[in-house]
């Protein structure tokens, strides 16, 4: 069975592929039952969530294990720790366990990118960020991967952590600023990238301008939030299955 470390799955799994793999199989489909949500409670801070995310294809068979800890941030830690377990979809055996982080991340943006590339404007420029996690960080690449983002805005509860996050993209060869003026910068923006544990809106219908692309993506509950009814009101909604949008 094979090992694949986070930093093995970036070097193998490219921005172009990953989007063109996921365009493949959303074109194709596969068995994804509905995946399990189990709380975990933790002391003194928000309550963790552990996912089960199994799918599978007549060749392969593959589940996601990921623990999502909110409280991750104070600890300087991911907020997500997951792994993928693939197998032959033929006899179950075990062919490799893959850093399902890093594996996250990649499908997670991937995913968006691929929505961008059908549902944002031909020339949006300009990309705001919400969130300063891993998947914001893979979102600023994937986005720029499929239109021409000139200017990446970048937006966190914390302008420390947001200014951390811009600073590693300006290292990795983007444009990228941290700012603390939400309302502001969704004005302004092209594309608004969501990706936060937050349980209240924090992009308002208001603040949008006819035909920005709103891409929602850390909300994962029903008790979870990012943008505000205004904002749902206003929208054509598109999502990548209607299991997962309902549950």
């Amino acid at each position: 069975m094979k090992l694949l470390s986070g930093a093995e799955v970036r070097d193998l799994l490219d921005w172009p592929s990953v989007i063109e793999a996921l365009e493949e199989i959303f074109r194709t489909g596969c068995i994804t039952p509905v995946r399990h949500h189990h709380n975990v409670h933790v002391s003194s801070e928000p309550d963790a969530t552990m996912l089960l995310m199994p799918a599978w294809t007549s060749e392969f068979l593959g589940v996601k294990i990921a623990n999502v800890f909110p409280g991750n941030g104070r600890r300087d830690l991911p907020a997500v720790m997951a792994t993928y377990l693939l197998s032959s979809a033929k006899t179950g055996l075990p062919l490799a366990l893959v850093d399902g982080g890093e594996l996250t991340a990649r499908r997670t943006a991937g995913a968006s990118a691929l929505a961008a590339k059908y549902l944002a404007r031909k020339d949006a420029k300009r990309l705001l960020l919400v969130g300063t996690g891993r998947v914001a960080a893979n979102l600023a690449h994937a986005h720029s991967a499929v239109r021409p983002i000139e200017n990446i805005r970048v937006w966190g509860r914390s302008l420390t952590n947001a200014e951390k996050l811009a600073a590693t993209l300006r290292n990795e060869g983007l444009s990228a600023t941290a700012v603390d003026d939400l309302a502001g910068e969704v004005a302004a923006a092209d594309i608004v990238s969501c990706a936060t544990l937050s349980t209240s809106p924090l992009v308002r219908g208001e603040w949008l301008r006819a035909g920005v692309h709103l891409d929602l993506v850390g909300g994962f509950t029903p008790g979870m939030r990012e943008a505000d009814d205004e904002a749902i009101r206003r929208a054509s909604l598109f999502v990548d299955t209607r299991a997962g949008a309902t549950v």
